[in-house]
């Protein structure tokens, strides 16, 4: 079989932590709501596992937890009383009578309209996302539209009329509602007709359905591996959470350490000051890049000669770091390094300020007579999560059987390995794991057969730490009217927030960030949903929300989230 190479067409990878600032907005205080959920548009499913404490502060203006009235009374005027007539850059604005046009909201055949694909319905925005962007396709000739979102606790609804096929949020109004209506129930509609000779016709209801806003927001930073289809060129690129353009990151040619045709497969050291990634030059070993402001591709200070021989051996993979040993004295990596000519993978540590050699060892692995691939390593630094498989091919997961197995670090040494209950012997592959960032979780890719790389049968489910049973995520499905489904959307290499927010209610917050093909060009974007535990850990999955930020016509793929040192965008 030929070996394709990492950057051809993806890499996958692993999340650590580091600080940085992001981007917020200013939030009023505002009554945020009774109840548990902030509607039932997402599916609940039990869970068992332990589930832990998570840390309830994070970047932004936060969750307005005691604000507006304890009965649930208070009510705002972030919309506007009168309808939104738009103006389009290109195109005719709206008619001054759209609204008696439409009629009642009920008027119209309740089939047939506009199909809503941007934001998903039964999606969840965290408070300190980019505005909303609504996008719907026309039925046949319809030329004029009305959006309209009912929120509980606004005193209008906000109805748009456009002949675009999309309309933006305006931001300040995005502002005030995501600090006001958190946790309210939100219904939004779009409607469309055949505007001619002043009459409207043809009037059709198409998608309509919950949205809504969490509680808390979004932290750190996405980096993502992006290709230009056009010239193939690739690239690390990168967001705040809530900034609306993109940074570009790192180049292969901005690498100092080595010479590297690919930056594919990324990662993130635990300070956010380094990009660690697989290079196409040297047989898959891997390298560092700064990635802060003017130090664009400068190789690490603490790079010791063994250590920087061992990690840039050949037929690495994967690589993967922890907090909780990322400081002088104890600098390590974690790949699946298959040594030598046989390219059997162990599970592997790397002692990166090593100066003399042994600058390297195998993470002992007793009871899994398999090949070690693909780890993620929790953040406490006391357990590695590795796809066991023989089925690999220079460090990357190709066509076979797959399970997540568990092993203790143990200062090196390992130990006894086990099958991870719910992510195992399952009749699937199960594979590309990662933990959450309280360590209570692993979202992973599962797939019945085939390729684990790239599979556009690919899926995301989330498993509890310990074992237990596997949640599938509700966003792994586009929206019905699309004539899209799952699997076949190649929902893939998924990665957590780097943190996790507790509500004074019980409920745990977290976010996922994944990429699938349903865009309608089919290339690949990266999307993110939220993922709840309850107070009585059964757990709340939503749909997908679109990164609008993001080149629309660039492959944009294995993303990480985290708290990376990265320049902000260029101003527009």
């Amino acid at each position: 079989m030929a070996r394709v190479p990492f950057c051809r067409p993806l890499a996958a990878l692993a999340l650590p932590l580091a600080p940085v600032l992001v981007a917020t907005f200013a939030a009023a205080c505002g009554h945020s709501g009774a109840g548990p959920s902030a509607f039932d548009g997402g599916s609940t499913a039990d869970s068992t596992g332990p589930i832990g404490d998570a840390i309830s502060t994070g970047d932004g203006p936060g969750p307005c937890f005691t604000c507006g009235g304890p009965d649930g009374s208070a009510t705002w005027s972030d919309f506007p009383a009168s309808p939104v007539l738009d103006m389009p850059d290109a195109g005719t604005a709206a008619p001054a009578n759209a609204a008696q046009l439409f009629g009642d909201p009920s008027q119209g055949a309740q089939t047939g309209g506009p199909c809503l694909s941007e934001p998903e319905v039964g999606a969840l925005y965290p408070q300190n996302w980019i505005r909303p962007r609504f996008v719907w396709s026309g039925a046949s000739g319809e030329n004029l539209f009305e959006l309209r979102l009912k929120v509980a606790n606004q005193t209008n609804d906000l109805v748009v009329y456009t002949t675009s096929s999309q309309w933006t949020m305006p931001a300040v109004m995005w502002s005030a509602l995501a600090a006001h209506s958190a946790d309210q129930a939100m219904t939004v509609s779009v409607r469309g007709g055949v505007l001619s000779g002043g009459a409207l016709t043809a009037e059709a209801l198409g998608s309509t359905g919950p949205l809504g806003v969490a509680p808390v927001s979004a932290p750190g930073t996405v980096v993502y591996w992006s290709i230009i289809p056009s010239s193939s060129t690739t690239a690390l690129k990168g967001f705040a959470i809530g900034q609306e353009s993109v940074t570009p990151v790192l180049v292969p040619s901005q690498v100092q350490e080595l010479s590297t045709g690919c930056i594919g497969c990324h990662n993130a050291t635990p300070d956010g000051e380094y990009a660690s990634f697989t290079s196409s030059s040297n047989s898959w070993g891997n390298g560092f890049a700064n990635i802060q402001a003017g130090m664009t591709g400068a190789a690490p200070p603490w790079l010791g000669a063994a250590g920087k021989a061992a990690v840039e051996a050949p037929t690495l993979g994967i690589q993967t770091f922890s907090a909780a040993h990322w400081k002088t004295g104890d600098r390590i990596e974690v790949s699946g390094f298959a040594p030598g000519d046989n390219h059997e993978p162990q599970l592997t540590w790397f002692d990166l300020e090593a100066q003399t050699a042994p600058a390297s060892g195998t993470i002992l692995r007793t009871g899994d007579p398999n090949y070690a691939g693909a780890p993620t390593w929790s953040h406490d630094g006391n357990t590695i999560a590795y796809v066991s498989t023989n089925a690999q091919v220079d460090g990357r997961l190709d066509d076979g059987p797959a399970d997540i197995w568990t092993v203790p670090y143990n200062n090196r040494a390992g130990g006894m390995a086990s099958a991870l209950m719910g992510a195992s012997n399952n009749g699937n592959r199960n594979f590309y794991p990662v933990y959450s960032p309280d360590d209570q979780w692993i979202a992973f890719d599962q797939v019945a057969s085939g390729n684990m790389y790239n599979n556009p049968l690919d899926e995301v489910y989330a498993v509890p730490a310990a074992g237990g049973t596997a949640t599938r995520l509700d966003a792994n499905d586009p929206p019905a009217c699309t004539g899209l489904v799952s699997p076949g959307m190649t929902n893939s290499w998924p990665k957590w927030a780097p943190q996790a927010q507790t509500t004074p209610d019980g409920r745990t917050f977290y976010w996922v960030v994944f990429s699938s093909v349903r865009d309608p060009g089919k290339n690949p974007q990266l999307y993110i949903t939220a993922f709840v535990v309850n107070p009585d850990k059964t757990v709340t999955t939503y749909h997908s929300l679109y990164l609008w930020n993001q080149p629309a016509d660039e492959d944009n793929h294995t993303p990480a989230w985290d708290y990376f040192m990265i320049p902000p965008p260029p101003v527009q």
